[in-house]
């Protein structure tokens, strides 16, 4: 699809028009872990070399681990260097950055810690210039409501003369029970417009548009419906394993783990109603409305519109790959889903009668993130004397990852004398689009937060809402015979599914 502009309208946009953020002192829990090594030291590097950072801005890492501000920069600069989401890593941009950062050590279980740590922030607030507190929970979800109500006893929930905001990462508990009882903890300690539940695929550039792609553009909006929709596919497709976290999937599984979110997530965006507005309030309402109209299963319907999987011993990059059973930590019978399929309906007056299928699994033979939506097939007599009596249907691919894009495929007659048809694609990609220069999802969110705009991020409502969809399933689970696992090799296409699933 070549694009009717003359210019690429990414260029000229330099880091004086770029949003910044207000000054803050940032403090992660759980600084040396996975998470803050891989995707926060980066993402904040990433904000501080386009000129998004506040000059007064700080970074307190916190940890049980015993660390100077020396050692911490070290650590965080080997992982930067090597990190995905590090743009381009250079020594004088990182000996510049590195400055705002500190660590301090404490045990987030020991209620003096809490106290210990207002201390150092108040110590840190006139070299900072910021009386405003916003904490990364990066820690396992287990931990959440410990830090909660120790910042809460500490008085960390509020600050004098500015704000103070929290950050919590997925999973927001592990049921409906749950999942209230952290929103009850977290909501008697931070005001609502505080808590920013983040979930990184909102952050994505092709998730945004989802939005803009639907209500934007007339020639897509008025199909956008039961009467032209046959069908839709949300599939979130891994080729990695548990890569070490078999302790949290034993507990979790793929339901869990990326429905219960991720996709969950984007079958909102893609069936809510027009927001009135964009902003916070506006989108998540319509979000909420949506989730609250998924229909709930029964037990026997749990049985018939869904299917779990578990990766065997297979074969990934032509080198063998272990089982899911096999893998260190999982129990050798254990029956935890790593593949899940679903069929869902949304009962509502634009999607009654309309299939949202989604899948998700890990050690897949690609991994990819996409939304299909199958528009219905036009009537056929037209074409039934022809050699191709079977026009394909139309489909728009919203591409979320790799590659992020959208194509639209449409039917055209190919060349020659005869009245033969083939379906072609018109493709649009942010890359060949706009180069490298979209922020990888963590920089967005992570400068919203610092902005106060919670719009790509999940409401307490939002959060009840998917677990009140979830909770059935797994509760149905335990009710139904589990399957033969493993039921899937690892780097296939997962296990077959059954034609009524899909």
């Amino acid at each position: 699809m070549t694009p009717t502009v003359e210019a690429n309208p990414i260029e000229g946009l330099t880091p004086a028009r770029l949003p910044q953020g207000d000054s803050c002192l940032l403090v992660i829990f759980g600084a040396s872990g996975d998470l803050a090594k891989r995707k926060l030291i980066p993402s904040l590097y990433n904000l501080a070399c386009v000129g998004c950072m506040n000059p007064a801005f700080e970074v307190l890492g916190t940890g049980r681990t015993a660390m100077t501000d020396e050692q911490f920069r070290a650590k965080m600069r080997e992982a930067a260097s090597k990190a995905s989401d590090t743009r381009e890593f250079s020594d004088s941009a990182w000996q510049e950055f590195e400055k705002r950062l500190h660590y301090f050590t404490g045990d987030i279980n020991d209620p003096a810690f809490y106290n210990k740590l207002r201390d150092r922030l108040n110590q840190m607030t006139p070299a900072a210039s910021s009386h405003n507190h916003l904490f990364y929970l990066s820690t396992p979800a287990s931990q959440a409501p410990t830090i909660i109500q120790g910042l809460g006893a500490a008085g960390l929930n509020r600050s004098a003369g500015g704000w103070a905001r929290i950050i919590i990462e997925k999973p927001f508990g592990r049921d409906l029970i749950s999942a209230r009882h952290l929103n009850q903890t977290v909501l008697k300690v931070f005001d609502e417009e505080n808590v920013y539940r983040i979930d990184h695929y909102l952050g994505k550039e092709t998730v945004q548009n989802i939005l803009v792609f639907r209500f934007a553009n007339s020639l897509y909006e008025p199909v956008w419906n039961r009467n032209y929709i046959d069908y839709v596919e949300i599939t979130g497709a891994e080729a990695v394993g548990v890569e070490g976290r078999a302790s949290f999937y034993e507990e979790t599984g793929a339901l869990r783990d990326m429905v219960a979110n991720h996709l969950l997530q984007l079958l909102a965006l893609t069936a809510m109603e027009p927001p009135v507005a964009f902003d916070a309030d506006s989108i998540r309402q319509q979000k909420v409305q949506v989730l609250r109209s998924v229909r709930s299963m029964s037990v026997a319907e749990v049985a018939e519109r869904t299917l779990r999987g578990q990766y065997g011993p297979g074969q990934v990059d032509n080198k063998p790959a272990p089982g899911y059973r096999e893998e260190p930590g999982v129990k050798p019978d254990s029956v935890t889903e790593t593949f899940v399929a679903l069929k869902l309906y949304i009962d509502n007056w634009r999607w009654a009668g309309v299939p949202f299928h989604i899948r998700t699994g890990k050690r897949l033979a690609r991994a990819f993130t996409e939304i299909r939506i199958h528009l219905k097939r036009t009537p056929q007599a037209l074409f039934s004397t022809t050699p191709e009596d079977q026009v394909e249907r139309n489909v728009i691919t919203l591409r979320i990852q790799p590659n992020e894009g959208i194509s639209i495929s449409f039917g055209t007659k190919r060349p020659g004398s005869q009245m033969r048809t083939v379906s072609v694609q018109a493709d649009f990609s942010y890359r060949a689009m706009f180069g490298s220069n979209s922020p990888v999802a963590y920089e967005t969110l992570l400068l919203d937060s610092m902005l106060g705009d919670p719009t790509l991020f999940t409401s307490r409502d939002e959060v009840e809402a998917e677990w009140r969809i979830i909770t059935p399933i797994e509760e149905a689970w335990t009710q139904l015979p589990a399957p033969k696992f493993p039921n899937y090799a690892a780097g296939s296409d997962g296990p077959p599914i059954p034609f009524t699933l899909f």
